[in-house]
């Protein structure tokens, strides 16, 4: 095995043992026994078990899916196209849980282990994003394009119905029989462009 394929091999055994115990309670033994190599091979790659799950946390950042909807965010502001922007990124959101729930797991134990070093890494890793968006919905205000509320704010609410819709579905069993989840996002994109409430006659 290569040492690129042989790396692959063992951050995605150390994904699944991290997403089921979380930082604390995995061993790089248990990891190596995973991959079916011994603890050397380990540390032959990665000197720390902290190397090794920064590492897992990058590896997911630096996947083909994740540079693909940041490629389609960022066409989408070159058009300046608020809707399928935001569609786009709920979308990126909610495939995450269905394609990679063992990531979102890791972020998740993270949070409830205080894992202080693995959760500013990740806040490092979204920081780029983040700040994409927010200049982005920052000059679409400017420009009368949308309400001026902190651009914060926008982020903040359309990332966050796409996580708890994820997170509800995947990790707690909870489901929206009636409605597909392209059909929950496309809700959620009507929500933040139009909110809830009809609009009244004479309004638009």
């Amino acid at each position: 095995m290569s040492g690129t394929d042989r790396r692959h091999q063992l951050l995605e055994a150390a994904l699944a043992i991290f997403a089921r115990k979380g930082f604390d309670g995995t061993t790089t033994k248990e990891v190596a026994a995973a991959a079916g190599v011994t603890e050397a091979i380990i540390f032959r790659h990665f000197p720390t078990k902290q190397a090794l799950y920064t590492a897992v946390l990058d590896y997911r950042a630096q996947s083909p899916e994740f540079q693909e909807s940041l490629e389609r965010m960022k066409a989408s502001m070159e058009r300046n196209d608020d809707e399928e922007l935001l569609r786009t990124l709920a979308r990126a959101v909610v495939k995450s849980y269905r394609e990679d729930p063992g990531y979102e797991r890791v972020l998740l134990f993270a949070a409830l282990e205080g894992h202080e070093q693995g959760l500013a890494h990740h806040r490092q890793l979204v920081a780029p994003v983040y700040e994409l968006l927010r200049d982005y919905f920052t000059r679409r205000q400017r420009e009368g394009a949308i309400i001026g509320v902190d651009p914060g704010t926008v982020i903040a609410a359309i990332g966050g119905m796409a996580k708890n819709y994820g997170m509800m579905t995947q990790m707690f069993g909870f489901h929206i029989e009636s409605a597909t989840d392209d059909e929950v996002v496309e809700g959620f994109i009507h929500i933040m462009m139009h909110g809830i409430r009809p609009a009244k006659a004479g309004e638009k």
